[in-house]
């Protein structure tokens, strides 16, 4: 037995986690759990207020990719078996990197770094929608409905944002949350 090396396959997008099923399924149906350690479908989770209530859902990092650790044969390849249960799973078209024999395995650190953000994000979501001091955006409720402003200040952890509107001629700081507003 050669060593765990990760590897990433092209799969549809937007059916990453069926597939991902279906290759979880192939690979017990043919003894190859010893062969296969993880299967994952790189995902965040990303929050947005809609009507005035904070949700959280999850968002693919890398849409129409799957991460999947194996461990290699004597040779540092895919095994034949494994390599063929993941090039017969419907959905995926093949490994990224290397040739269609051969693939390439993706960098250690990478992998790490992917994986650890994938925990820290678990814990803290990133907002849905991100803003920059000098965004351009329309109010989209509130006092100030379908007024455009400019970002002048963002406060990430209370998501609010302080927006310069034009009010009769003179501009005006306002307060607002993320979800009343959007980018324009």
């Amino acid at each position: 037995m050669g060593r765990k090396m990760w590897y990433a396959l092209r799969a549809m997008s937007e059916r990453e986690e069926k597939i991902k099923e279906g290759l979880e399924l192939r690979v017990r149906s043919r003894g190859l759990e010893k062969y296969v350690s993880q299967i994952i479908v790189p995902a965040e989770n990303v929050s947005e207020i809609r009507e005035g209530k904070k949700r959280v859902s999850q968002q693919k990092m890398f849409p129409g990719y799957i991460l999947i650790e194996v461990e290699t044969a004597d040779g540092g390849d895919v095994p034949q078996d494994v390599w063929f249960a993941i090039m017969e799973t419907p959905g995926i078209s093949g490994f990224v990197g290397g040739n269609r024999m051969q693939p390439t395995p993706l960098d250690e650190s990478e992998v790490a770094r992917i994986l650890q953000d994938i925990e820290d994000r678990k814990e803290k979501p990133k907002p849905k929608m991100e803003f920059v001091a000098g965004d351009k955006v329309r109010i989209k409720e509130g006092s100030f409905e379908n007024f455009d402003g400019t970002v002048e200040s963002v406060d990430p952890a209370k998501w609010m944002l302080k927006v310069r509107v034009s009010i009769f001629g003179r501009d005006t700081s306002v307060e607002l949350e993320y979800g009343k507003v959007e980018k324009i």
